[in-house]
């Protein structure tokens, strides 16, 4: 049994959801978003909200109840609060700033680097060396994120590169003589 999928997806004040076959639909002041849970799950709508049950006594059908819950769970998040992930930019010369819907990036390479936002990301950068990617999408906001870090990993000998804010990276000595 999925504690998880135990509890309903309670739906707050100006929240709507609506739930047709396999497709959850929420929608709130933030925007619109759907998920197509897998065949495994059912997913009913009550007074006390979204609830998501598994349909056979299958192991993959209990794999997938918490998770379509969480799913279902985040786009209820998604169209309230939103979700946003900071990323730290640290070495000599390491830069970033938003022009229009480009982001420009400057991260050591003989070119800089200039990444097209996606539609419902919004980046904005406070410093040169920070960046907040937010959206009401979980999934895109992550993936945007990793894409961007992924330029340029930080190193374990000096540390330079793009980070999660507060991400810890373990530091190794370097060559002796």
């Amino acid at each position: 049994m999925s504690r998880i999928g135990k509890k309903p997806v309670h739906l707050p004040k100006g929240v709507t959801a609506s739930v047709s076959g396999k497709t959850v639909k929420v929608k709130g002041p933030k925007g619109e978003l759907s998920v197509t849970l897998v065949e495994e799950v059912d997913a009913m709508m009550d007074e006390q909200g979204v609830h998501v049950t598994p349909r056979a006594d299958m192991e993959r059908a209990g794999q997938m109840w918490g998770l379509s819950r969480t799913l279902v769970n985040n786009l209820v998040k998604g169209v309230t609060e939103g979700f946003s992930e900071r990323l730290e930019i640290q070495g000599v010369g390491y830069r970033a700033a938003v022009q229009g819907k480009t982001l420009n990036l400057q991260l050591g390479f003989s070119h800089d680097v200039n990444y097209p936002i996606p539609a419902g990301i919004t980046i904005t950068s406070e410093k040169p060396t920070q960046l907040t990617i937010s959206g009401i999408d979980k999934q895109l906001v992550g993936q945007v994120a990793a894409e961007i870090r992924s330029w340029r990993p930080p190193e374990p000998y000096k540390g330079k590169g793009v980070r999660y804010a507060g991400e810890y990276v373990r530091r190794k000595e370097g060559k002796k003589k």
